[in-house]
Formats: structure tokens, C-alpha cells, sequence
């Protein structure tokens, strides 16, 4: 008993320095502060070993190392679009997005989101379209194809795309995979063996060097993007798994949102990968006009953004975007997101626009994948509701899409969802889109997704039995840290 007490006793006083050290030395966000700190209370000596694994920051210095020169092209057209755009100069070809440029702007200055209006975009709701099209289009590749997905299975579709990435490497075109250590913990390297033997690359973002333990395990890239030969590009929340085709026995149909994009702005999407992929594997790429050929001007192209994120910068662009676009609406904003846990300032967004006579929809899964994310996401629907913002629960499946319209005028999608952990802690990536045809197909989609959704009215909220109550007070607790 004694032995125990003395345990206890050091236990104890770890709890305290690691409090002290949450409080006087680290500077978090209160709200994540709070939260570990109610971990540590509650869990002594257990969530020591979580805040190990799951709370630490991650090191920001030259995460991301450029070579002398490297991009510099690309630097230097972003400095000038920023000068044009300063001065007034800058040609919008959509008499439409004038009114944006503040935004356009802010994307250039925060993030070096170099601004594109010669882009064809396609939208896909469904991985059957999808994924006929992208495997399509990498069999007509000619020298690259580049692929970066948090979630890569080893399942029908999964051996299907291998199997095709084999033969196109055997055909002498470069193929690179990159996935996430965390998001495909599952996955073995044994997948990939007739890739990697017919001349392909792969590699994982942030693997771990000690079995059964990543330290880095908070700091997912969750991006998912496709470059086919410099040209074509795609970007959503759809992965590689049998499960986006909707075959999932728990989850049955999956709604999505993916992008097709063939323009200017798959630079930016292969700049993306160049980054991401120099970082994760030993064999460094090296810049060159083969993977950034010129692409014929189209006219009157929907204009592009792509913008990133994650826990390298403190800029938080994502969110920053979002933000801005809240506050330009006018009208309307349809907001799609699977996971609903937002900060402050997105929850302060959101209520002033519907008290100000936005018309406000959410919409949110009424299925859930992740049930403390899905009582967690509960936890902040009654605030909207009181707001006027109409709330929405889909339930035709699972539903995954990432998609913000506003106006009928702008829209973003990408692989962000609308939570703390994508705005500060995943790395991300967002298309924005300036173009009222793009923004009417999207807002056309949302319309038509509820048709398969229940609205949420306040009496419905407030009748809910008391374990939910609980279970929503208990994770918005820790909403800063899920």
C-alpha cells in the first residue's frame, strides 16, 4: 500500500509540472488549455501518456525546406499579382468578383494562393463518377501521375488503382504515392510491392521510427489530391477505399464533394505535393518544366484558388478564408461539413449572419462515423438554432462533403472540415472558387441533399433525452482537442 501511495504521490506531482508547463510555457489557446487540463485531472497518470503522444506542438522550424531557387518562378508571380492587386490593376474577367478581391487578395498575402481564371472544374458527388474518371485519366497519362490521400485501403478499389499505377509505371511514366502514416495506420507496405517493382515511389507522411507509437499522431495530412502529367488535378473529401463507393455495410451510401480541375491551378495543387512529398521521402524531387507544363489559356475559365493549412504556420488560411467569406454574405450561405466542432470565431461568424438576415443552412451527417465528434457537433447545433441559422441532419448515408456557397457567387471545397483539429492541427487544402456557375452547381447539390435530410427544429433539440445532454457537455469539453 505504501509503494502505491508513493506512485500515486509522483504521479501526482508530474500532473502538476506538465500544468504548469500547459499554463506558463507552451501559450495554448485557453479553450485547448482547459481541455488537456481537464484530461490530466481526470485521468492521472493515463492521460500523462495521452498529452505525450497527442498533446505536444509540433517543431516549425524549416519544416518545409526550400532549396535555393526552388519555386522562385512562382514566388515572383505571386509578388507581382500582389502589387496588381494593391494597385487596382489586377483584371477580374468575372464582372461578378469584383466585389471579392479583398478575399482574392488575402488567399495571395496569407498563403502565396496564386489566383487563376483559366480553369475547367468539374464536380463529382459519387465515387462511381469519380473514380471512373480519375482511373480514366491516369490510364491516358504520358510522365506523371501523383497521388497524396489520407486514407489509402487495401481493398477492391484500392488493389484496382495499384494495379493500374503498376502498369503505368512498367510503361516508364513516374508514379509517386504519398499517404498518411495515421490515416492508413492500417495499411502494410506490402500493398504496393508490384508498384514499387515496376518503378514507381511511395512514401508515408510522418511515419513512426518505434512500433505501435507515433508521437506525431496529432498532425495528420489529411489532404487528398491527384496530378496527372502537370494538367489535370483533383481535390475533395473523397480517399481510396471501398468504403467512398459506398459499400460500407455500417455507413451504406457516401455523399462527397470532389473536384476535377484541368488549368492553371493544378500548379498549385502539384506545388502542394512537391512540398509534402520532399518532406516525407528521401528520394527528393527536383523542379522542373516537365512537371509544370504550359497550359493553353481558356477563356472564360472559372477562377481558382488553392489554398493550405496546417500546424507549420499559426495562419490558420483556411479558416481565415471561411471567415471572410461569412462575413461578405449577403444573401445566403449553405455550409455542408461531417464534423461541426468550431472555435469561437466561426460560431460568432455564423450567428451574426443569421441575426442579421442571412439565410444560414447547415447541414451535418444524422449518421455518424465518429460518435464523440458526432455528440460533440450536437453540442453546438442548439446555438445556431437560437441564431436562426436552419440546421439540417443527413440521412440518405454518410455525409462527407466539405463545401461552402455563399451568394451563389463563391464557393470552397477541399478536404477541410469545419473543426479545430482541420483548421489548426490537420494539413489541408481548399479550392476556392470564384465563378456564380460553380457556385450555382454546388448550391444546387446542397439543395438536393435535402431532400435526404431532416431539418432540425428547436423543440426537436430541446426534447432530446438526457444522455445525449450529457454526452454533448462532456465532449464540447474536449472539442478543442478531438
Amino acid at each position: 500500500m505504501h509503494l502505491l501511495e508513493q506512485v500515486f504521490a509522483i504521479i501526482s506531482v508530474v500532473n502538476l509540472i506538465l500544468a504548469a508547463v500547459l499554463i506558463f510555457m507552451e501559450r495554448r489557446n485557453i479553450a485547448a488549455t482547459w481541455a488537456w487540463l481537464i484530461v490530466l485531472l481526470f485521468l492521472p497518470g493515463v492521460g500523462f501518456i495521452v498529452y505525450l503522444i497527442l498533446g505536444h506542438k509540433l517543431s516549425k522550424k524549416k519544416l518545409y525546406r526550400l532549396q535555393e531557387g526552388e519555386f522562385s518562378h512562382f514566388r515572383a508571380a505571386v509578388d507581382k499579382q500582389k502589387l496588381l492587386l494593391e494597385s487596382g490593376d489586377f483584371p477580374v474577367h468575372d464582372p461578378a468578383m469584383e466585389r471579392h478581391r479583398d478575399m482574392i487578395y488575402m488567399n495571395v498575402v496569407s498563403d502565396g494562393a496564386y489566383y487563376t481564371q483559366d480553369n475547367a472544374v468539374q464536380v463529382f458527388a459519387e465515387g462511381e463518377p469519380l473514380f471512373d474518371t480519375m482511373l480514366e485519366d491516369i490510364e491516358k497519362a504520358r510522365h506523371h501521375v501523383h497521388l497524396l490521400y489520407y486514407i489509402f485501403r487495401n481493398d477492391e478499389l484500392g488493389k484496382r488503382l495499384v494495379q493500374l499505377l503498376a502498369a503505368k509505371a512498367a510503361q516508364g511514366v513516374e508514379v509517386r504515392v504519398l499517404y498518411d502514416a495515421v490515416g492508413s495506420a492500417a495499411l502494410s507496405s506490402r500493398v504496393f510491392r508490384p508498384l514499387v517493382a515496376a518503378g514507381g515511389e511511395v512514401a508515408a507522411f510522418f511515419p513512426s521510427s518505434i512500433p505501435f507509437v507515433n508521437f506525431r499522431v496529432n498532425f495528420r495530412n489529411h489532404r487528398k489530391l491527384t496530378i496527372i502529367d502537370g494538367k489535370i488535378g483533383y481535390i475533395g473529401g473523397f480517399n481510396i477505399g471501398d468504403e467512398y463507393l459506398g459499400k460500407s455495410k455500417y455507413l451504406g451510401y457516401w455523399r462527397d464533394t470532389h473536384l476535377q480541375i484541368q488549368g492553371n491551378a493544378v500548379y498549385m495543387l502539384q506545388a502542394r505535393f512537391f512540398l509534402d512529398w520532399n518532406l516525407s521521402s528521401p528520394k527528393r524531387m527536383q523542379e522542373s518544366p516537365v512537371y509544370f507544363p504550359v497550359i493553353g489559356e481558356l477563356a472564360n475559365g472559372v477562377g481558382v484558388q488553392i489554398v493550405s493549412s496546417g500546424p507549420n504556420s499559426e495562419k490558420q488560411q483556411i479558416k481565415h478564408a471561411y471567415l471572410k467569406m461569412i462575413y461578405k454574405a449577403r444573401k445566403k450561405i449553405y455550409l455542408q461539413t461531417p464534423y461541426f466542432v468550431p472555435d469561437e470565431s466561426i460560431l460568432t461568424a455564423m450567428k451574426m449572419a443569421a441575426m442579421s438576415g442571412v439565410d444560414v443552412r447547415l447541414m451535418v451527417p444524422g449518421i455518424p462515423d465518429s460518435k464523440m465528434v458526432f455528440w460533440a457537433t450536437h453540442s453546438y447545433l442548439g446555438e445556431m438554432l437560437k441564431s436562426g441559422v436552419r440546421c439540417y441532419l443527413y440521412e440518405k448515408g454518410f455525409m462527407h462533403a466539405k463545401t461552402l456557397v455563399v451568394d451563389t457567387q463563391i464557393a470552397s471545397v477541399g478536404t477541410a472540415n469545419v473543426d479545430i483539429r482541420s483548421f489548426k492541427l490537420n494539413f489541408e487544402t481548399n479550392a476556392f472558387l470564384y465563378d456564380t456557375g460553380m457556385a450555382e452547381q454546388l448550391e444546387e447539390l446542397f439543395l438536393r441533399d435535402l431532400e435526404n435530410s431532416k431539418e432540425l427544429t428547436m423543440a426537436e433539440y430541446m426534447n432530446r433525452p438526457i444522455h445525449m445532454r450529457i454526452k454533448e457537455s462532456l465532449t464540447r469539453l474536449l472539442s478543442p482537442i478531438l
